[in-house]
């Protein structure tokens, strides 16, 4: 398992005007309003995994879970829909397309969304390993507009068709993640479409910061769950957090909003990714953005990227404390524990979903890495279960059609 500390991580200390440009309060404050007040939304549940914490000698585990979010299966239904609306609203001009007026209030459904005629409805386009793509189709559904998505070759064709189910179109790069980034990129030029992606690069970087804020929200719900809970789970904030790579997105808008809020007092922030995709591991040892060296093979599709997204960076550059790569072969086994009620309560988790669990368990087991980050018995940890069943072909042959079965996995 390997693992390195962050020497350029920040002292401890307020929040600094790096990362602030980029995770910031009032976005939050202004994804917050709006996200709360499209339909069926509702906070996602922040699970108890109290045998995992026991077995483990940790205070406590908890689980924020975003398998039922918006009926998506994951997170990613707060950040590619917010930024489409951002997008449509003006949020970012440069990038607005024409056809499209806003009327001021609400989004979905409630008559007070985007005013357009069918011949005029703009279209949105993003590259994915599924659930990013998922959350821009149904974002483009909820607002009117077209979209159209790009998959590499490893995503499986259930995850399509459920972003074809949104009414978007589908388009296969015989590629990697990165390529179809770049087939998105230049369809977009040619046909005067709208990016709207998770990950920047040079002279893209507003669109993809509206993602990421969007994700906040689920951090916030996090902290206000454990404020609720503080009287029987020894303290309000977390002390440790294990956060899933990829491009970076997700570790920047959790590092970033948990740092704003709580200043010095802010978690440990630890960084896990697959073995065969670890641009942010690689990054993390150099001190400077890095690509991935595997292969990208990997059980953990949505974390299957090579390059890492330079305004996350920024974030997580100095806002991470360490990065640890993790093999495909736990993952079957903690998917399956997790669905059994093996850690606590059971939910339902993806491959990507429980691969911070994943870190989080293996470095409980590396007495050097323990004592790095500090991880012991008054540790509280907070992790994310970023999916549920995405694929639900691919985790009905993992984990059974009766769900769980496996133990608590050890250290």
């Amino acid at each position: 398992m390997p693992w390195t500390i962050n020497p350029n991580a920040a002292p401890p200390g307020p929040y600094p005007r790096r990362p602030a440009a980029v995770i910031d309060l009032d976005a939050h404050r202004s994804a917050r309003t709006e996200i709360s007040s499209w339909p069926d939304y509702r906070p996602t549940p922040l699970r108890s995994a109290h045998h995992l914490a026991s077995r483990l000698g940790l205070a406590s585990v908890h689980v924020k879970d975003e398998s039922g979010r918006f009926g998506l299966g994951s997170f990613k239904a707060l950040g590619g829909a917010y930024g489409v609306l951002r997008v449509m609203m003006g949020g970012d001009t440069a990038a607005a397309p024409t056809g499209f007026t806003w009327r001021p209030g609400a989004s979905g459904g409630d008559g007070h969304g985007p005013r357009r005629t069918p011949s005029a409805a703009p279209t949105v386009t993003c590259a994915s390993d599924g659930n990013h793509g998922r959350s821009v189709a149904w974002g483009a559904r909820m607002f009117g507009l077209n979209a159209v998505i790009y998959l590499p070759t490893h995503v499986t064709e259930v995850r399509a068709a459920a972003i074809r189910s949104f009414g978007a179109r589908v388009v296969r790069v015989d590629g990697e993640y990165d390529d179809a980034v770049t087939q998105a990129a230049r369809d977009a030029r040619d046909n005067g479409w709208t990016v709207i992606s998770d990950t920047s690069y040079p002279g893209y970087m507003e669109i993809p910061r509206l993602v990421m804020v969007g994700y906040t929200v689920m951090v916030e719900e996090a902290l206000e769950a454990l404020r609720a809970s503080s009287a029987t789970h020894q303290g309000p904030s977390p002390t440790h957090v294990f956060i899933q790579g990829g491009v970076g997105g997700l570790a920047a808008a959790v590092i970033g909003h948990l740092w704003e809020r709580l200043g010095p007092e802010r978690p440990v922030a630890v960084i896990v990714e697959p073995e065969e995709a670890d641009g942010l591991y690689r990054s993390g040892c150099a001190g400077a953005p890095r690509v991935a060296r595997g292969d990208l093979h990997t059980i953990m599709a949505g974390l299957s990227c090579r390059e890492i997204s330079p305004l996350a960076w920024e974030v997580v550059g100095a806002g991470a404390h360490a990065f640890m790569t993790v093999r495909d072969g736990g993952i079957r086994a903690l998917m399956r524990a997790a669905a059994g009620g093996a850690l606590g309560e059971p939910f339902e988790g993806g491959e990507s979903g429980v691969a911070g669990l994943l870190g989080l368990i293996e470095a409980a087991g590396d007495a050097d890495l323990c004592r790095a980050i500090g991880l012991g018995r008054e540790s509280r940890v907070l992790v994310f279960n970023t999916e549920g069943a995405t694929d639900p072909e691919l985790y009905a042959r993992i984990v059974g059609s009766g769900g769980g079965g496996a133990d608590v996995p050890s250290a």
